[in-house]
């Protein structure tokens, strides 16, 4: 029997929605709400081709929740909230303790509160997500999908950092990796296209304003470059990816701060945005790197470097390469650096075609290319609504 199922993508500042009939993975309803708790917060979204856009005040993630569910009820669509069976929580940490989704009740919710040090930008807000419909949609079941679960299957040689091992033990200090439901949407997605044969030494970039790569292996995740938390690994919009450890104390030391201020400098202040002193979106970075801007241009080598850097990397992982997917906001509509990263890797066979990458098609990789290169949009909530069906047996 068809059911309808939410799938929830709660940011700091957001809040994307889709209505799925299931198991049929009908998309009814899709949107987002934007800059929550600003004054012109911007509520858009779609019903089979038509489109709305609301500009209004939405105070937090909570009054969201109303707004959503009320433009729900008011399409027709959902005639009684009861009608949502289940809804499915993007949750960015689920640590040591969670390797698969799972229903959510006390204890879960517990857990992900305490993870939240580990994910100080997301799992607050996951969480809050959680609560707010609960409260709303009393009769609909809760599913948490972690970012982390996809990353299981890491070798302890990938997963363990070189600290004392009681460290290791006793506070389950290891990499996690993250963005694990856009990672496995894309492999699915190349494997349905091309063959596992031709897929099963795959790496994805998942190039956004939170930026992770990760190496498959025959459908497994075996390395991914985010670590104990999303701070780790590439150049992102606000966070400043890898870093020398020591550089932390010695910050603390030179300028007094605590902390907290070297978290915050570290998550909100660096990547992008601290290096080009211009913004966190990589358009604004592009734009004034044209103008001229030398920081803006060291900005996007540095980014550029780093990915080149993973990719490098992870095909000795894998053992070599056979497909290369970019994929989020970046890797999906910029050329420019889809072009930039793939220039250098021609050693391991990477070629594009210039007229098909700027077309933003499918497959960019030239006739010539050993690896083909892809370009697939992700669909994170479609991987939420699945896992949705599978926990609650439906």
């Amino acid at each position: 029997m068809p059911q309808k199922i939410l799938a929830i993508n709660a940011g700091s500042s957001s809040l994307k929605f889709k209505l799925y009939l299931m198991p049929k993975e009908q998309v009814l309803v899709s949107g987002l709400i934007d800059r929550i708790g600003h004054q012109d917060s911007v509520f858009t979204y779609k019903i089979d081709d038509k489109k709305y856009k609301i500009i209004q005040k939405v105070k937090d993630h909570p009054a969201g929740v109303k707004l959503v569910i009320s433009a729900l009820l008011n399409s027709g669509l959902v005639k009684n909230k009861s009608e949502i069976v289940g809804v499915g929580h993007r949750v960015s940490h689920g640590g040591s303790y969670y390797t698969q989704s799972v229903e959510i009740n006390q204890d879960v919710a517990k857990r992900i509160s305490e993870l939240s040090v580990l994910s100080p930008l997301h799992n607050p807000v996951n969480l809050l997500g959680i609560e707010s419909f609960q409260k709303l949609l009393p009769d609909a079941k809760e599913v948490a999908v972690f970012d982390t679960s996809f990353h299981s299957t890491m070798p302890p040689k990938a997963y363990t950092y070189a600290l004392p091992y009681k460290y290791t033990k006793d506070y389950g200090i290891r990499r996690y990796g993250f963005h694990g439901q856009s990672h496995q949407y894309v492999y699915g997605e190349a494997k349905r296209r091309f063959g596992k044969n031709d897929t099963n030494k795959l790496i994805s970039c998942h190039l956004g304003n939170g930026c992770s790569i990760c190496a498959i292996k025959n459908g497994k995740s075996v390395n991914t470059s985010m670590g104990f938390t999303p701070l780790a690994g590439l150049v992102m919009g606000t966070r400043s990816g890898d870093i020398d450890p020591e550089i932390i104390p010695f910050i603390e030391e030179k300028a007094h701060l605590n902390s907290e201020s070297i978290r915050s400098l570290l998550n909100h202040d660096s990547g992008l945005l601290g290096l080009s002193g211009v913004s966190n979106d990589i358009r604004d970075v592009l734009k004034a790197e044209n103008s001229g801007n030398e920081r803006a241009k060291l900005a996007l080598d540095v980014f550029v470097h780093q990915i080149q850097e993973y990719i490098g990397a992870y095909t000795t992982d894998l053992g070599g390469l056979n497909t290369l997917i970019f994929t989020a906001g970046i890797g999906e509509h910029s050329a420019s650096i889809r072009k930039r990263v793939c220039h250098d890797l021609s050693y391991l066979g990477v070629e594009i075609d210039e007229t098909r990458n700027e077309a933003n098609r499918i497959e960019i990789q030239d006739n010539n290319s050993r690896v083909r290169v892809l370009v697939i949009p992700t669909d994170e909530e479609i991987i939420i609504a699945r896992d949705v069906v599978k926990v609650l047996g439906l």
